[in-house]
């Protein structure tokens, strides 16, 4: 379970791990250049970039989630991205939150 917040509702922290994270750089083709300066002129979202950001998130999820699991945590709080552009055309994306052992809580049931 990956989440933003620093309590999963319905279940209690037993153990926390450690800070984890999951980093990529990623960058454009010529190809890509060419075409984000065309849509970049015209306006609008650039379609190509925005594919690579979005493969570049996911892979620093993925990262800080295989991290997470070789501490044997079963869960990440706090999870943040961000992103920093290193060089022209190439873009750091880091996934940061903390590994924890989470345990679902038992309710009692009160009738009334």
């Amino acid at each position: 379970m990956v989440v933003t917040t620093p309590k999963i509702p319905g279940y209690r922290i037993i153990k926390v791990l450690s800070v984890v994270s999951g980093i990529t750089a990623r960058t454009r083709g010529l190809g890509g250049k060419f075409l984000a300066g065309l849509q970049s002129m015209v306006g609008g979202e650039i379609s190509a970039f925005t594919k690579e950001m979005l493969k570049a998130r996911d892979e620093a999820l993925k990262r800080a989630i295989e991290q997470a699991k070789y501490l044997g945590a079963n869960a990440i709080i706090g999870l943040d991205f961000e992103t920093t552009e290193i060089f022209q055309s190439v873009v750091m994306v880091s996934a940061t939150g903390t590994a924890v052992i989470i345990e679902k809580l038992k309710t009692s049931a009160v009738v009334i």
